[in-house]
This record gives structure tokens, sequence and C-alpha cells, in this order.
């Protein structure tokens, strides 16, 4: 697949920042894929230590849950970590192994936030903008204030930023956790939790969050 010319990538907070502000007002949230049939996984993990990461791209079929294609790049990390612009470190490792697979995927899932971000704009809005394709977020960790959803699986509560509905809290299994949806880019926030639960049939995580993070563990 073919991403679109991406902006320059900055080398300073304010200038990352300016980027954030400058392609907020592109992301779409009143609209969804009339169907879904790949959804791709990305995932980024990191060396213990050390700045040197591995950006892993798994896409699911989403009916079988079987993986159909794969991409690994291997680099370090040129922005430092700062919170609210983790995108800058990990988009353009991503980015690289997006342009490997055989075929764009129908929908992102990103292993990070999208609306659920200080300048409403994470990674999954960062990655959607970039390759326009409809992106979604699932944080392990609740960016934002939420009350317990209910025990049973499909249950959900608004998760919210100052004023603003930034996405849901969504009890993918019984009795477990619930994962942190928000729209990225394309996507309605109802459609998102849709697929999140298709493709979270047995565990708290989506098998796409599953297989990027065991593809990039295995690249030691």
């Amino acid at each position: 697949m073919r991403i679109r010319e991406p902006h320059p990538w900055p080398s300073t907070e304010p200038e990352a920042e300016a980027i954030q502000e400058q392609l907020r007002s592109l992301v779409r949230t009143d609209t969804a894929p009339a169907e879904v049939r790949t959804a791709a996984g990305l995932d980024v993990d990191y060396r213990e230590e050390s700045d040197e990461l591995v950006a892993a791209v798994t896409v699911l079929d989403v009916a079988s849950l079987s993986v159909v294609d794969t991409a690994v790049v291997t680099g370090k990390a040129e922005f430092p970590y700062v919170p609210g612009l983790f995108a800058f470190r990990e988009a353009p490792p991503l980015l690289r192994a997006l342009e490997k697979l055989s075929a764009a995927p129908d929908v992102l899932v990103c292993d990070g936030q999208g609306l659920a971000h200080p300048r409403r704009f994470g990674l999954a809005c960062h990655l959607g903008i970039l390759t326009d394709i409809p992106s979604i977020g699932v944080g392990k960790t609740a960016m934002g204030r939420y009350e317990p959803p209910g025990e049973e699986r499909g249950a959900w509560s608004p998760l919210r930023m100052d004023d603003d509905i930034v996405g849901r809290a969504l009890r993918t299994q019984r009795g477990v956790k619930p994962v942190f949806v928000s729209v990225g880019h394309r996507y309605t926030l109802e459609a998102a939790c849709d697929l999140v639960l298709r493709l979270a049939p047995r565990y708290r995580l989506p098998e796409t969050t599953r297989t990027a993070d065991h593809l990039a563990r295995r690249q030691t």
C-alpha cells in the first residue's frame, strides 16, 4: 500500500503540537465503512532501557480472525517520549510497516488513543489522516475520566475529557477490565465499539492488538 506524503517530522515539542493543531480539523467522525473485511493491528515494542523499537502490523480477516498479512520494521525512536506526543515516536516506523503490506486494510486498529487526547489528536487520528484509512484507537488505560460500565460483555460508559465525550470504556469480556475505545478517523464511536467486540470474542484485547503485540515481541 502507498502512504500519502506526510508532513515534515518535527524535532521540538512546539513543532509537534503545531502539527496536531493543524491536522485535527481534518478528522471525520460522522461516517464508518459500509463493510469491514480486513482489520490491521498496529503495535510498537521497545527494547528494554533503549530507544530501539520494533513496529509490527498484522492484518486479520475479520470473519475468521486469521492473520492474512504481516509487516515488521525495526529502528530507533527519533522523537523523545513526551506525554501527548507519542505519535511522533511511533507513527514513522508504523507508516513504514504499513507500506510493506500487500494491500491496504479496511481499518487500522491502533494500540493507543484517537480523540481521547489532550489536543483530540492521538496516534489513531494521526495515522488515519496520513493514510486516509478508517482508524480507531483501543487503549489499555484511560485517557480521561469514566464511570465503570456494567459487568456484562458489551456494556460501556462514556469516556470524558473536559466537557467532551472522547470515547467509551467498553467491557469486552464479562468481569474483565474495560478497554478504552476512541475514534481515530472516518469512524463513528458506535461502529468502532461494535468492531472491537467482533475482534475480541475471547479475550479483553482485540485480536488485532494481540497478534501485533506477539509479532513485535518475537523479533528479538
